[in-house]
C-alpha cells in the first residue's frame, strides 16, 4: 500500500496544477473581455460624437438612425474580435453561419428592412428631418425624429404619430409653412349690416387680451371674412401662437370672449332669450 502513496500524491498535485492552468485561463478571458468592452465603449463614444459633428458640416440632420447604425457596427466587431479567444470560435465559421441565418431570417423580416432602407433614403435625401413641419396622410406636425423603423412625428396637441417608414416613402408629403405651423384658426358669425372693420379691430383687440403671451410676436391676429351665410359673414380669426402653447385653450378663450360680442350672430331662440335677458335687466 505504501508503494502508491507517491503516485497519489502525484495525481493531486496534477490536479492542482491542472486546476490552476484552467483558473488562469478562465480569468484571462474575463479580463480579455472586459478590456474589448471598454475599447468598444470608448471608441462609440468618440466615433458617434464625431459623426454628430460631421453630420452637422454636412448639413445632414442627426437622426438617430444614423448613430444606431455606427454603434451597431462597432459591436459586430467587437464581437468578431472576442469569437476566438474567449469563445474558442472561428470568425470565419461565424460569419458564413451568420450569412446563411440571415438569409433565412430576412425572409422572416422583409418588413424590418424594409423600413430600414425607406429609413436612410428619406434622411439621406433630406426629405425628412428632424424639426420640420410635415403633413403626412392627413396628419400635421413637427417630425420629431427618423428611428430604424419609423418617423415620429408629433401634433400641436402632443400627439406622437408613428409611421413606418417604408409607409412614407410611398406616401405624400406636404410641408407646413410657419404661418400655417402657428395657425389657430377660431370661426365665428357677426351678425347681418355689422360693420366687419370695427368687427376686426375688436377681434384683434379681444385676442390681445385673452391669449397674451401666448401670441407669436412675429405675426398679428387675422380676421378673414369668406362666405354669407343664413347667421350672418362667416368670419375666421387666424391666432398664430408660440410653440409649446395648448391650442386648444386658446381657441376657447376667444371664443369665450368673441361671445359677449353685441354683433355675435346667434340663432333666433338665442337671439330672443338675450333680448328677454337685456329686457329684464332694464325693467329691475
Amino acid at each position: 500500500m505504501a508503494s502508491h502513496e507517491p503516485f497519489g500524491h502525484l495525481e493531486g498535485v496534477m490536479g492542482d496544477i491542472l486546476a490552476d492552468i484552467d483558473t488562469s485561463a478562465l480569468i484571462g478571458k474575463i479580463v480579455f473581455l472586459a478590456v474589448v468592452i471598454g475599447v468598444a465603449l470608448l471608441v462609440q463614444r468618440v466615433v458617434v460624437h464625431g459623426l454628430k459633428r460631421a453630420l452637422d458640416a454636412a448639413g445632414v440632420p442627426k437622426a438617430s438612425i444614423f448613430v444606431n447604425i455606427v454603434r451597431a457596427v462597432i459591436w459586430v466587431f467587437a464581437l468578431l474580435a472576442v469569437l476566438e479567444p474567449v469563445f474558442g470560435v472561428q470568425p470565419t465559421a461565424f460569419v458564413a453561419a451568420l450569412g446563411v441565418t440571415s438569409v433565412v431570417i430576412s425572409f422572416g423580416l422583409q418588413d424590418t428592412v424594409s423600413n430600414i432602407v425607406a429609413g436612410l433614403g428619406l434622411m439621406m435625401g433630406r426629405v425628412v428631418r428632424p424639426g420640420d413641419q410635415v403633413t403626412i396622410g392627413g396628419f400635421t406636425g413637427e417630425v420629431v425624429d427618423v428611428t430604424w423603423r419609423s418617423t415620429m412625428v408629433r401634433d400641436k396637441g402632443g400627439k406622437v404619430e408613428v409611421i413606418p417608414n417604408s409607409v412614407l416613402n410611398k406616401t405624400a408629403l406636404t410641408r407646413e409653412t410657419d404661418w400655417s405651423v402657428t395657425d389657430c384658426p377660431v370661426e365665428f358669425y357677426a351678425e347681418p349690416g355689422s360693420d366687419l372693420d370695427a368687427v376686426t379691430r375688436e377681434v384683434q383687440d379681444l385676442a390681445s387680451k385673452a391669449c397674451g403671451a401666448a401670441l407669436a410676436p412675429d405675426y398679428t391676429t387675422e380676421v378673414l371674412f369668406d362666405a354669407l351665410g343664413p347667421l350672418g359673414m362667416h368670419g375666421t380669426a387666424h391666432l398664430h401662437l408660440v410653440a409649446g402653447s395648448n391650442y386648444s385653450a386658446q381657441a376657447d378663450a376667444l371664443v369665450r370672449a368673441i361671445s359677449r360680442a353685441p354683433w355675435v350672430a346667434r340663432p333666433a331662440s338665442a337671439a330672443a332669450a338675450a333680448a328677454a335677458d337685456a329686457t329684464s335687466n332694464t325693467t329691475n
